[in-house]
């Protein structure tokens, strides 16, 4: 037994000094089926960590391996060190890596270090056919090493793993142990000790696997300048002036400038429009809520989501974004740059308004993580040095080494940024690997996934464990505990397809001439309960992610499909909400809270249901019922709106797909019917009332969602955009813009009043998630939707929030218990955070898969389509498409065009193109590369010589039934 002695400083100042007993033992395994040693064979491994161990095998490591390595032909252990699982995990993932050692040592740092490295080797450990091995050294008396005094920490882990090295060396001498480190210091002293110890690289290229080589993680210690081929200089390049970012600050001055208000903490935010340009927005910071960054070397290599921190420049050097869309070109120039490069692409104008602007000084958290793209193969023959093309516009450029370029250069490929030297113009990374042809729909919908992050896995076993078996029946003593609503007439409305119906109403006459309208929710918690595996996979997906083609879902198919989707095939269990309203006025008398049993009478879509309504000569009760909610329905809506709730718009379509191959054969814009009016509705008025209910009951630690108003600053481009066409738009609150947009008309253009709330749509806030513990109550308000405070209950088989939701409503009343977690507010907060996260990439995905399959779509086709100016630039025009719910770029690049910015506008010959004009574009897909294609937009009205082009002949056809008509 050793003590183990920490000095710790307390709040107050004073030293506490803290003494931990360590307990070695001689009868830990090593895991070997080579081994004999009884003190091996007799080892329990109970102390070895549960969580990252598969404990059921005692010797994990083969007798007799296969070696691949040139180098060490014998059959051999790998121990890695802490740097190469840190780094150089895309190369220890593959097979051909087996029997390896894992120190207790290197696992305990890892895992400070780097949460998503930890899982991936935890990962590894606990897949048997890897053979990867976790020695507890540090309980192991033998190996155990102490600090020295004049030792740092990171010195003292290196001497230990060494050490390791040694006794397995002793222990198993009828086998090599090889360790594996890209520490010059380690590998020096592990050599000068006698222990067999290369580099990765040195390992890896022994092998004879290119594409393992392509892994390999580049060191910033490599400088990429030097290093340039001359022939990659150009006469043009060696003039030009070598970049050099300025370096950044230590981690300690970084935190003395941020104590000292210096400095200032942000997330940095790169521009989709111009690659030059970026935002840093501060948290909690009413002064500076974001501060711009411009040029090269004010951004001094942040990557996009990266934590910066930043100083604020001097108030005569802040600057204001450009009109220009800038996009980075694809080649590779070099580490060089013409000094009037950036003076030319950035132009600022002395009396246009600055904005605060800084520049990136350190970087205290990167958000590095595998990026998807392809490869821009350089054009020197047998180059090993590529460029790599990130699908995310946001990200800038990387440059690899690989010996398979021809292999990938019309593949979608995986990279990863490994570091980003002062002297190179673009970080260096590594090839990941290979996942498909471009241009396979496919192969872009795990692209898009990916880059969204979404978790895209089939559901674990021990989830699929918790799920009932079936045949399913409700047991008659659940149905006991529960109101017995199967004599009401309840339906569901929903879009066509809907197979997860989360929702159903219905609405009878009461003997008093009241209403009585429901909801009904689906009872999802009655089968995901608290601490189990499905409940922890629900929460880790948090949201169901929908894709043209394709559903991922929350919880198993079982559930979101059948057992608790409200189909009109037998009773379910539902979570219902029942008002007592009145008809006239929509006044709620009386609410209650009921876990119930329900039958639904019918599943319909929103245009069968309005069928129902519509239809003067059905009076059956479930009509009748629809009627009387939809009646309702509207006097609620109306309150809403007095009350200065938003109507926002946006460009939502619908593909037809092909039912072989799931390509888009039409395109078709989404068709909104009172039905769905009424059906949004009730659901708000179900998720106001809940939210009530749950904060009157938990006022700590109610999950409720808010929507913060925006920022006056953030309706500039609406209120410039309006007063284009004389209109003023009053924004100093929610009701003024809801107003001010109800009278934005324009007689010529029925689609301006449109465009403009998409616009708004742009200035808002995101929606989020919190715990009502941690926030005062004055934010919890609702800014699009008015309401004081609201949540999400009605769709808990597709958002994990709706499930929390469930359970506190249901402790509240009494229907069900409370656990730790649920009440524990940091904890909730926790969870409220990844279901924003979550909830964000799945409707960036969502976007994205429309984009890929507007692409799809026109693929073939060459189509003239109308479309409005949304915004003006200094070199292009930004249009919306509104028969395919498509914005695009159209260029306006050689071609004399005269920009105003103050208008704006741009001119040429007797054509003038302003804010919200109509144009007729010529859609179609660039394909003479088949690695960079892309939607092209170009002019075909109005006519403007040298740069319109000739229209479709499908378009004159369609011109010439209209003039007939």
């Amino acid at each position: 037994m050793l003590d183990k002695i920490f000095m710790k400083k307390t709040r107050r100042g004073n030293i506490l000094k803290i003494v931990r007993e360590h307990y070695l033992r001689d009868d830990i395994s090593c895991g070997s089926e080579l081994c004999t040693h009884m003190s091996c064979l007799s080892s329990s491994q109970t102390n070895q960590p549960k969580s990252a161990i598969n404990l059921k095998s005692k010797t994990v490591l083969e007798s007799k391996p296969l070696s691949s390595s040139s180098l060490f032909t014998d059959s051999h252990y790998i121990i890695p060190d802490t740097n190469i699982i840190l780094h150089q995990m895309d190369v220890i993932e593959d097979p051909a890596f087996k029997n390896i050692i894992l120190c207790q040592t290197v696992l305990q740092e890892i895992k400070q270090r780097s949460i998503s490295c930890y899982q991936r080797i935890t990962q590894l450990l606990n897949t048997p056919d890897r053979r990867v091995f976790c020695f507890v050294n540090e309980f192991h008396r033998d190996v155990f090493v102490t600090k020295m005094d004049s030792e740092t920490i990171n010195d003292r882990n290196d001497r230990a793993i060494r050490q390791v090295c040694k006794y397995y060396s002793q222990h198993l001498p009828a086998i090599k142990i090889i360790l594996l480190s890209d520490d010059v210091d380690n590998l020096r002293k592990a050599r000068e000790e006698g222990i067999l110890a290369v580099s990765c690289r040195e390992y890896v290229e022994s092998m004879s696997r290119p594409e393992l080589v392509d892994r390999i993680a580049a060191k910033e210690e490599k400088k990429s300048a030097e290093e340039l081929d001359e022939k990659q200089l150009t006469d043009s390049t060696r003039k030009n002036k070598h970049i050099v970012f300025p370096e950044h600050w230590k981690l300690s001055d970084i935190q003395a400038g941020l104590k000292s208000g210096k400095l200032f903490q942000g997330t940095y935010q790169s521009s989709r429009e111009n690659y030059l340009e970026a935002n840093v927005f501060l948290n909690d910071n009413e002064k500076y809520p974001q501060i711009f960054l411009q040029g090269y070397r004010n951004l001094n290599r942040a990557v996009h989501d990266d934590i910066v921190a930043v100083e604020l420049l001097p108030e005569s050097e802040w600057a204001t974004p450009t009109s220009l869309i800038l996009e980075e070109g694809e080649e590779d120039v070099g580490d060089y740059i013409n000094e009037k490069e950036e003076d030319e692409q950035i132009i600022n104008k002395p009396n246009v308004k600055k904005l605060p602007s800084g520049r990136v000084v350190g970087i205290i958290k990167r958000s590095w993580r595998p990026y998807c793209g392809m490869l821009q193969v350089s054009d020197l023959t047998d180059a090993v040095r590529h460029m790599f093309i990130p699908s995310e516009k946001r990200i800038p450029k990387i440059r690899i080494e690989t010996r398979q370029s021809e292999k990938l250069k019309n593949q979608r490929i995986v990279v990863s940024i490994d570091c980003w030297p002062r002297d190179s113009r673009y970080p260096l990374g590594h090839f990941v690997r290979s996942l498909g042809p471009i241009g396979d729909k496919d192969t872009e919908n795990q692209v898009l996934l990916l880059e969204h992050d979404v978790p895209n896995y089939p559901f674990p076993q021990a989830v699929l464990d918790c799920l009932p078996s079936l045949p399913w029946t409700i047991p008659e003593e659940e149905k006991a505990k529960r109101l017995d609503l199967t004599h009401l007439n309840i339906c569901s409305v929903d879009p066509p397809g809907c197979t997860d119906i989360d929702d159903a109403l219905h609405c009878i006459v009461l003997p008093n001439g009241n209403y009585q309208c429901g909801v009904h929710i689906a009872d999802v918690t009655h089968f995901i309960r608290p601490g189990t595996a499905i409940d922890d996979e629900a929460r880790r997906r948090s949201t169901t992610v929908y894709l043209v083609d394709q559903r991922i879902d929350m919880v198993p198919e079982l559930l979101s499909s059948n057992l608790c989707s409200l189909r009109d095939d037998g009773a379910r269990y539902a979570f219902s909400v029942l008002w007592e309203i009145q008809p006239n006025d929509a006044k709620i008398v009386k609410t209650e809270f009921h876990k119930s049993v329900i039958l639904s009478r019918a599943s319909l879509t929103y245009v069968q249901a309005q069928m129902k309504i519509d239809d003067k000569t059905a009076s059956d009760e479930l009509t009748q019922g629809l009627r009387r909610l939809n009646k309702i329905a509207k006097i609620l809506k109306a309150e809403r709106i007095r009350n200065g709730a938003l109507s926002l718009a946006s460009n939502e379509i619908r593909f037809n797909l092909d039912s072989e191959t799931h390509d888009p054969i039409d395109v078709i814009s989404k068709e909104l019917m009172e039905t769905n009016s009424m059906v949004e509705e009730f659901m708000l008025l179900a998720n106001i009332t809940v939210a009530k209910k749950i904060y009157e009951i938990f006022p700590q630690c109610a999950c409720l969602r808010r929507h913060p108003a925006p920022p006056i600053s953030n309706f500039d481009p609406l209120i410039k955009a309006a007063e284009s066409k004389d209109i003023k738009i009053e924004v100093d609150t929610g009701k003024q813009l809801a107003d001010s947009l109800d009278k934005a008309v324009d007689r010529d253009n029925l689609f301006f009043n449109t465009m403009l709330r998409m616009l708004t749509t742009r200035c808002m806030m995101q929606a989020l998630y919190f715990c009502s513990g941690l926030f005062p109550e004055a934010e919890f308000e609702h800014y699009g939707l008015a309401a004081p405070i609201y949540t999400h209950f009605t769709s808990p088989i597709r958002r994990y929030a709706d499930i929390l939701v469930h359970r506190l409503l249901a402790a509240a009343i009494n229907a069900d218990t409370t656990y730790p977690e649920l009440l524990d507010k940091h904890v909730l907060q926790q969870t409220c955070n990844n279901m924003n996260y979550r909830h964000k990439m799945a409707q960036y995905a969502g976007r994205a898969s429309v984009d890929l399959h507007t692409q799809l779509f026109f693929k073939d086709r060459q189509v003239d389509e109308e479309a409005y100016v949304l915004a003006v630039k200094k070199n292009a025009l930004q249009v919306l498409i509104p028969r395919y719910g498509l914005e695009g770029t159209l260029y306006l690049n050689d071609f004399p065009f005269v920009f105003n910015e103050d208008e704006p506008s741009q001119s040429a010959a007797n054509v003038k193109f302003k804010l919200f004009d109509r144009l007729v574009v010529k859609i179609s897909i660039e394909t003479k590369n088949v690695q960079h294609q892309k939607m092209k937009l170009q002019l075909v009205s109005p006519k403007l010589n040298g740069f319109s082009v000739e229209p479709e002949k499908n378009l004159e056809e369609t011109s010439a039934k209209k003039l007939k008509k």
